[in-house]
């Protein structure tokens, strides 16, 4: 049987910008036997993230994560229907997940390696298992829970960086839910400040590329910030945390400005930064949510409960056909999706 892969075509370089070029498509023949223990799955959908920057070079720089190799075939992040099983516990129909899929449009997996996931807790719209009910969504919740502090009644102030994307998008939201008062989110176009404010209950929204972002942040907060969900890292974070109160916290989710510069992760502050941070007692730790998968389980059974009571809006940009993949993670990686980016691979449950 042949079917279509996306590999790994050139690296960016650690101080690159990546582009669709640096993957490349190829055909390849899959067996038409499976073993003992395996499947043979059909691709629904695969997901593009900025943590995927790191594993283009040779050196991810993290010891959770590996690199990607050229001319090998990519992966993250996928769901997929099964269509043939040799494993006790998975049958053909059955929806799968795994956080590393390779992009293929059919692909032989070991079915170890896959967590089987129930259509009912999304009412069916599978690539929300990529997003608000998978790892974005648990990231944005868990990191929440852990790292903010929020307690209801408080009156506390919370600012998303990037706010309109996977998971700055869920985030706000989440801060409302678990009691922040006011939640303001920043972002790069005047349609995603629009969206955050009326769609996801935002309380206002600063487009960072006009006007004065130190400015409008004093005068949309003017009780300080408490708690920052950092999405971005750089200058945007520097500004929020310049007006962050006496004990307040950072969750730091991602730094996605760094990411195609050659520096550590979590990327160190500016020295009159981070004097501002050690005086006021700012906490800002690294938070890695594979960490703490024994808070999985419950954590989506709660992004799926609001989803379904409508609390939780849900944003996508999907992206049609495996021939787009790169093109779908250099848009992502230069703000050209409103909440999950996802590539659509395939449709329906056929057989």
């Amino acid at each position: 049987m042949i079917v279509q892969r996306v590999v790994l075509n050139s690296r960016p370089g650690k101080n690159g910008n990546p582009v669709a070029g640096n993957f490349r498509m190829e055909e390849v023949n899959l067996p038409d036997n499976i073993n003992e223990g395996q499947v043979r799955v059909r691709t629904l959908y695969l997901s593009v993230d900025p943590y995927m920057r790191c594993r283009m070079n040779e050196d991810t720089g993290t010891d959770y994560i590996t690199p990607w190799q050229l001319s090998q075939v990519v992966d993250g992040g996928g769901i997929g229907i099964i269509e043939e099983s040799k494993h006790t516990n998975l049958t053909k129909g059955d929806f799968v997940t795994s956080f590393y899929w390779p992009w293929q449009t059919k692909v032989i997996l070991d079915g170890n390696s896959l967590e089987k996931v129930d259509p009912q807790l999304v009412d069916g719209h599978l690539s929300y298992f990529l997003g608000a009910i998978g790892m974005p969504g648990l990231t944005s919740l868990i990191g929440i829970q852990e790292k903010g502090h929020i307690t209801a009644g408080s009156n506390q102030t919370m600012v998303v960086s990037g706010a309109a994307g996977a998971c700055g998008s869920l985030a706000g939201q989440i801060g409302h839910l678990l009691g922040c008062s006011r939640v303001l989110g920043i972002c790069g176009t005047h349609e995603k400040c629009l969206l955050l404010t009326s769609e996801l209950g935002f309380d206002a929204a600063i487009n960072y590329k006009k006007g004065n972002v130190a400015e409008q942040l004093r005068e949309l907060c003017p009780a300080g910030v408490d708690v920052y969900f950092d999405n971005v890292g750089g200058d945007i974070s520097d500004t929020v945390i310049s007006q962050m109160n006496q004990n307040s916290h950072i969750i730091l989710c991602g730094q996605i400005s760094q990411y195609n510069k050659d520096v550590p992760y979590p990327p160190p502050l500016p020295p009159a930064i981070e004097a501002i941070q050690k005086e006021r007692n700012i906490t800002r730790e690294r938070f890695l949510v594979l960490n703490h998968k024994d808070k999985f389980g419950p954590g989506i059974l709660q992004l799926s409960q609001w989803f379904k009571e409508g609390k939780l809006k849900i944003k996508e940009t999907v992206i049609n056909g495996l021939e787009n993949m790169g093109a779908a993670f250099q848009s992502m990686m230069t703000g050209g999706n409103i909440g999950k980016q996802i590539v659509c691979i395939s449709e329906g449950i056929s057989l």
